[in-house]
């Protein structure tokens, strides 16, 4: 059974150590909410759903044009960026970010609450 609050205790610690980040989603692969930091009910609901979405263009993508087994997804916008990386098969980290976030500082924390995560599901 997964320890939600360590888990959110993890999004917490990356959210406040990357102020670049400014909201966190755990997400299952069928795009069910499983915890977050910084987002509100009502937008983690809506990230959820998008993060879903994109994960599956990301798999499809990456298996149709022989790329190996999807890593991530990066999408930037005007007004920032959302970055998904995979937990394991079932779940995923999703991170909404500023217009100019610190990749490395963001990539490198990210996987490590990843590792972190993945063990407690």
């Amino acid at each position: 059974m997964a320890d939600f609050g360590q888990i959110e205790a993890i999004l917490k610690e990356i959210g406040n150590g990357t102020p670049d980040i400014h909201g966190l989603a755990v997400v299952s692969s069928e795009g069910l909410p499983i915890a977050s930091e910084l987002l509100g009910e009502a937008e983690m609901e809506r990230v959820a759903a998008m993060t879903a979405a994109m994960l599956a263009v990301g798999q499809r993508s990456a298996e149709e044009l022989n790329r190996g087994t999807f890593e991530q997804v990066f999408i930037k916008g005007e007004l920032g960026a959302i970055i998904i990386i995979e937990i394991g098969e079932e779940a995923v980290l999703a991170a909404v970010t500023g217009t100019k976030p610190r990749l490395g500082l963001v990539f490198m924390n990210m996987r490590r609450a990843a590792g972190q995560i993945k063990s407690l599901l």
